[in-house]
């Protein structure tokens, strides 16, 4: 089985979106002292990559650059940088962060007001609901850019409300063998009283190595 052919049999006219989220044996993704370094091996870590190198763009929260200062590039395989999106509703990140390295790929910014840090290459401004930013107009407003192929990487938060919103096409949950115990979940959903009310998605399952397991996970697909 091929891990990326849904990537390329994707409609060619339409948005295709995929979550990755990286967690230990135990759902968790950090300690609750947020110590993140290390859940994801080598393998979990190349699959990441080629996942960037599969998209057009990369979208994460504003917490998330603060807290890891990501780079969101291509490093570990071949391929080309693919765009990077910060989603910033309060204006928190500042000027810093390696999201704006000028290494050639797009640099946007999604927040609330109508100006953005140096070096950042387009701006949509949204207005803020309740729950902060439509994930369905933040990807329309992506699309109409020429941004088709979309990776939501993270945070927790930010993966979690464009996955309620039913705006993923796949998920994709690389588990590593460890067990934290307390600490910060992978995903937070609102609660449900019922399992008939739970997401059931189609699933292929993938050894990746050093014990890592990727679930591919067909959010289109067997939620009945």
């Amino acid at each position: 089985m091929d891990i990326f052919a849904p990537f390329h049999e994707a409609h060619p006219f339409s948005p295709f979106v995929v979550g990755q989220i990286g967690q230990s044996l135990d759902g968790r993704i950090a300690t609750l002292s947020g110590d993140a370094q290390n859940i994801g091996g080598a393998a979990g870590l190349d699959h990441l990559h080629r996942l960037r190198a599969e998209v057009d763009a990369v979208v994460v929260g504003a917490a998330t650059v603060l807290a890891d200062d990501p780079q969101l590039t291509v490093r570990r395989v071949n391929g080309a940088n693919p765009a990077r999106v910060v989603i910033d509703p309060r204006g928190r990140i500042g000027g810093g962060g390696r999201w704006l390295n000028p290494d050639g790929a797009r640099r946007i910014l999604v927040t609330s007001a109508q100006t953005g840090p140096a070096g950042c290459d387009d701006i949509i401004a949204l207005q803020t609901g309740i729950d902060g930013f439509s994930p369905s107009q933040i990807i329309g407003e992506l699309f109409q850019r020429g941004l088709r192929k979309i990776l939501i990487e993270g945070g927790a938060i930010t993966l979690s409300r464009f996955l309620q919103a039913g705006c993923l096409d796949r998920l994709h949950v690389v588990v590593s063998p460890l067990i934290i115990g307390a600490g910060k979940p992978s995903l937070e959903l609102p609660p449900i009283e019922r399992l008939s009310q739970a997401m059931r998605p189609a699933t292929r399952i993938f050894l990746l190595g050093g014990g890592e397991v990727l679930f591919d996970c067909d959010m289109r697909e067997g939620q009945k």
